[in-house]
């Protein structure tokens, strides 16, 4: 499927579009910047010229603490050009975080964002060895300034005779339990997803323009560069920290073709009173991934905008959705089916595969799958098994080849001997006119497994005790009488990584 030479660099995304005559074209929106390619060519050039003049060889790392501007692509194009490799983190992560970052990548360089220098400064207060920190944005002391940085190179670099399977870049996993790990991705995968995912399911075309966040995550990465860039398309970038009213309106002025988001933000913009008064007709398509989509959620989005919402499962490992439903064929509360280009399969606690109705751990393969995590060499042995990643989730696949999520292995919860889905409670309680957001969790009493339900209520819903029983009769109406909450608790949000996962471990210690 993906024929590419040899020596290959993934950064030359940026001259197929100069050679296909849309210099001029503009390829970022953000804010009342406008970025041609042109200009983003010739910025990538001028930082990989940059990084080499701050002592960057082949393969060192560049740690990158960025908001989604066109300092991202910049600094991440830049960096591959020259056969160094970018590492993105989420830059709203704690002070050790970072200081786990600079030690893990080894990085002599970070470029950061300068609201976010101040804080990088105390992670590395005692570091043993220098960093030079590049600032983007306002001039901060006894750091080089981004701007001054490319304004002194020339604006234009060969790429480096780089191998199509030599590493390009890290991401790092979202790290739910202990420290994040470093995804290592080589120059070959981008082309990958391209070919795949964005060919077959978005269908992107030249005059698409693109809509999503988070670009140190491989859906955000994927969504607004690599996909726009691989079709000559453009990219909407949004830095500020997301509003249901600012993204709307960044939709209703900027009119982009496809929009990406995650199911609790699709959920608040529904939530939000004022959303019918916002005009998404320019949207021809809505990708949700990150965690599965409630279909309450998909229904209520049907019934406001008239547009379905394409529901996938991706991964960091595979860097980006490998499993969708698509245009025309959505199943609600369904992921899908496989994306042509992987291969999924289904196996049991003993690695044997499962071809029945039952639930079975996922496992996938596809050309865009990381060789390896950073220095964790067991983790490795763990998940990268021959061809096959195991993702950790459970899914049962109906008559039709679609794909069910269960949860995660390790979320299923056993009562009285029978297994239950909090996943398929969640959807289930979801439906209740009273409820916002719900999560569900196993809990311990007395040495007994019992169902906990934690409710965000809906605005104007007040909690009692007549509202826990009616929630309780909904599930056992609903479902097999065993599937409800034992306890019913309220809370006013839930806890969530930076990207809309919940975090169920932290409702289970509470």
């Amino acid at each position: 499927m993906l024929d590419l030479p040899e020596r290959y660099n993934v950064s030359t995304l940026l001259d197929a579009n100069l050679q296909a005559g849309r210099g001029g074209k503009v390829v970022i929106y953000c804010g009342d910047e406008r970025v041609t390619y042109d200009d983003l060519y010739a910025r990538v050039c001028r930082m990989g010229r940059g990084l080499r003049s701050l002592g960057v060889e082949r393969e060192q790392r560049v740690l990158l603490v960025l908001n989604d501007t066109p300092a991202f692509p910049v600094a991440f194009f830049g960096a591959i050009r020259i056969g160094a490799i970018p590492a993105p983190i989420n830059p709203l992560l704690r002070e050790d975080d970072y200081r786990h970052f600079v030690e893990d990548t080894c990085a002599s360089v970070v470029i950061a964002d300068a609201m976010y220098v101040e804080k990088l400064t105390r992670a590395l207060h005692g570091h043993p060895d220098a960093v030079t920190i590049v600032a983007e944005g306002a001039p901060v002391p006894q750091c080089v300034p981004l701007g001054e940085l490319l304004g002194a190179q020339e604006a234009d670099l060969e790429p480096a005779r780089t191998h199509r399977d030599d590493m390009a870049f890290w991401l790092y996993s979202g790290g739910s339990t202990g420290r994040p790990k470093g995804v290592v991705h080589l120059q070959h995968d981008i082309p990958y997803t391209c070919q795949t995912y964005a060919r077959h399911v978005l269908d992107i075309r030249e005059d698409d323009l693109t809509f999503g966040r988070a670009l140190f995550h491989a859906y955000g990465l994927g969504n607004c560069l690599s996909f726009p860039f691989s079709a000559g398309a453009s990219t909407v970038l949004y830095p500020a920290r997301p509003t249901t009213s600012g993204v709307l309106q960044t939709i209703e002025k900027l009119r982009p073709t496809l929009f990406f988001s995650v199911p609790t933000f699709f959920n608040a913009i529904l939530n939000d009173p004022e959303c019918r008064k916002f005009d998404l007709s320019s949207i021809r398509t809505c990708v949700s991934a990150a965690e599965p989509l409630p279909p309450e959620t998909w229904r209520r989005w049907k019934d406001v905008y008239g547009q379905e919402i394409l529901d996938g499962i991706g991964s960091t490992e595979m860097l980006h959705v490998y499993c969708s439903n698509r245009p025309g064929a959505v199943r609600p509360g369904s992921t899908g089916t496989p994306v042509p280009g992987y291969q999924l399969r289904r196996v049991d606690d003993e690695g044997n595969v499962v071809s029945d109705g039952r639930a079975g751990i996922l496992e996938v393969r596809g050309d865009s799958s990381a060789p390896a995590y950073w220095r964790q060499h067991a983790r490795t042995q763990q998940t990268m098994r021959g061809e096959w990643v195991v993702t950790g989730d459970l899914y049962r696949v109906d008559e039709d080849g679609f794909y069910w999520y269960e949860g995660r292995a390790d979320d299923m919860i056993k009562v009285g001997g029978e297994w239950v889905s909090p996943i398929e409670m969640e959807n289930t309680l979801l439906a209740h006119p009273s409820v916002q957001e719900v999560a569900v969790v196993g809990m311990s009493v007395d040495g007994l497994t019992r169902i906990r339900a934690v409710v965000v209520l809906t605005p104007g819903t007040r909690e009692s005790d007549e509202l826990t029983k009616q929630l309780q009769d909904w599930c056992k109406e609903r479902l097999q009488r065993y599937k409800f909450p034992h306890s019913v608790t309220y809370a006013t949000d839930l806890p969530k990584t930076t990207t809309g996962k919940v975090q169920r471990f932290r409702l289970r210690q509470g």
